[in-house]
């Protein structure tokens, strides 16, 4: 999600810090920042919000967060206003004049509709096209531009329909009604599809100029089934976004109410009223933690001060009662349920840094052997140490005892019977590579299940371009430890070109000076990018005179290279050893 800074200022009444500590405190209390960049006079900091998309896929979400890192009050909160008692959505209208029926409570928790009269469709002043166009969003009119600023302010996703395209047949009617697990907004009156709830909304009600009356939604839709049918219909909307993350339904009357307040601004018009279907209110929750929960799941000695400053930066309400804090959960913090999770916000806000790193004990008792799992690692380490390169290949095959109910694919639809075929296969297509690969021999092994005679079985293969495959029953071994290994060290894995690869020799004379790791690097230097991989095959010594052979693999990653251009690289390597005194054979 993409936030702006001059958005975040807004709620604020004090200068916010620069926006490389913005996202640096992000960063290390609660997302991952993946870039900053300016727009404009702007600065837009592009967040990657994974568990908190319920609240923080919004500005305000995002501010909130930031008002606990850096301690900066949150002067204006939409979502305290009012104060207390809700959203004023009081039925204005006659209930003639609007109404909303829903199928599924259990898929639609709330349903806001609003009805205003006599608005005016232009364009949008310049501040909101600014604040859009600065997060990537395209401004489109003031009325369509006003959900999605509110929908990015608060995180509540609305929809604006042209309340003269409905039929209105003493009264617009709205139904909220379930076609499988596909949720649609229809008129109630005629049957006509108006939206995918939570998704997208139809063209029959497009706000254009000539709308004079409109009907605004602001909805609570469930998660999974949003989910289900933006994967259906292979569409993927800011609005479905947060409907799948799931966000509170108490959330729909708040940005009804500032929908309607700026579309007021921004359009004119009349409220003529509002529709609240919300049949079973979210209730308010509280939890319970104690100094000690805290102190002994953080391994610190983080006292009530500590504690009382971190549920107060977050803009909790809690009473305590000794050591115990009775903490009310905002209506919109859907992740917290358990006092660990308050546990994790202490930690979070007054920053893990500040928690010591804590020594696991040692173990009591030897960890029990795993038979299976011990065969396996004593196999895989002889092997490699042979010179062999484990391989996982399918379990999956055209032929075998079992067919599996829920085929992978139409060609393969048995469980493997034998490891060999794959191993085969895997040999066939590495042999070609092992220039690449820097190996005078390819050698295979795999370690896998397989199906047969009734029976599953765990098997290990072997296979080289010199010995004909052969596999064994991997038998479990009785030891009664395990062995003190080394760790292993990691390998950063990288990609192999799709494009052909060509590959030269050339041997030389020496007489002294480089060994063979200088004479490599020097004609690694002088060969350029396009030398993928270089290996000494061969080396002897005679009239006081040393001969070095190397094997020079070159590849591009974006393009076929000719023997024309890799023929002029060898003609230069050569050229230039010769130079330094070297005899090329």
């Amino acid at each position: 999600m993409k936030v702006s800074r001059i958005w975040l200022q807004k709620f604020f009444d004090v200068e916010l810090p620069s926006t490389e500590e913005l996202a640096d405190g992000l960063m290390f209390h609660v997302f991952e920042v993946e870039g900053v960049e300016k727009v404009g006079d702007d600065d837009v900091i592009d967040l990657k919000v994974l568990q908190r998309g319920h609240d923080c896929l919004s500005h305000r979400g995002v501010a909130k967060e930031l008002s606990a890192i850096f301690t900066i009050p949150l002067a204006h909160d939409p979502l305290t206003h009012p104060p207390a008692g809700g959203p004023d959505l009081s039925p204005k209208a006659k209930p003639s004049d609007l109404s909303v029926s829903i199928q599924r409570t259990d898929l639609c928790k709330r349903y806001v509709a609003g009805y205003i009269k006599g608005v005016v469709v232009k364009e949008s002043p310049q501040w909101l096209q600014e604040r859009l166009q600065a997060i990537g969003q395209k401004s489109i009119n003031n009325i369509v531009d006003a959900t999605n600023f509110v929908m990015f302010n608060l995180g509540q996703p609305l929809h604006a329909f042209d309340a003269g395209k409905l039929q209105n047949n003493n009264g617009y009617k709205i139904e909220v009604k379930n076609e499988g697990n596909t949720l649609l907004i229809v008129d109630g009156t005629n049957g006509t599809t108006l939206g995918v709830a939570g998704v997208k909304g139809g063209p029959e009600s497009l706000i254009t100029q000539e709308t004079k009356d409109i009907i605004i939604e602001s909805a609570n839709f469930d998660s999974i089934s949003v989910r289900k049918t933006a994967q259906a219909l292979k569409l993927r909307t800011e609005a479905s976004q947060r409907f799948e993350q799931g966000i509170s339904p108490e959330l729909a009357g708040y940005g009804m109410q500032n929908v309607v307040e700026l579309i007021i601004k921004l359009a004119g018009g009349e409220v003529a009223g509002f529709v609240d279907v919300y049949p079973s209110p979210q209730k308010s929750r509280s939890i319970l933690v104690s100094t000690t929960q805290v102190q002994n799941l953080l391994g610190n000695t983080f006292g009530e001060k500590e504690i009382t400053d971190a549920f107060t930066r977050l803009g909790f309400i809690f009473t305590k009662n000794r050591e115990v804090f009775s903490v009310e959960i905002p209506f919109e913090r859907l992740d917290l349920h358990i006092p660990e999770d308050l546990v994790e916000e202490v930690g979070r806000i007054i920053g893990y840094d500040h928690v010591p790193a804590t020594p696991l004990l040692p173990p009591q008792v030897k960890p029990e052997v795993n038979p299976n799992f011990y065969a396996a690692e004593c196999a895989r380490e002889e092997l490699v140490a042979q010179g062999y390169s484990e391989v996982f290949t399918s379990v999956f095959t055209d032929r075998g005892e079992r067919v599996v109910l829920n085929k992978a694919d139409g060609i393969r639809p048995y469980l493997r019977d034998s490891l060999l075929t794959g191993l085969q296969e895997a040999l066939k297509k590495n042999i070609p590579n092992k220039d690449l690969l820097g190996l005078k021999e390819i050698k295979l092994f795999e370690i896998g299940t397989v199906w047969k005679g009734g029976e599953e079985k765990v098997m290990l293969g072997v296979i080289s371009e010199k010995e004909k495959g052969t596999e064994k029953l991997l038998e479990p071994v009785s030891a009664e430890h395990y062995e003190n290994l080394p760790l292993s060290q990691a390998t950063r894995y990288k990609p192999f070109s799709k494009y052909p690869y060509i590959v030269r020799d050339i041997a030389l004379w020496i007489t002294g000076g480089l060994d063979a790791g200088g004479l490599e690097k020097q004609i690694t230097k002088i060969a350029g990018p396009l030398l993928q991989k270089i290996s000494l095959f061969d080396e002897f010594q005679k009239d006081g005179r040393t001969s070095f052979a190397f094997r020079l693999v070159f590849q591009s990653f974006d393009r076929t290279l000719t023997e024309v251009e890799v023929n002029a690289i060898m003609k230069k390597v050569a050229t230039s050893l010769s130079s330094h005194g070297f005899e090329v054979r």
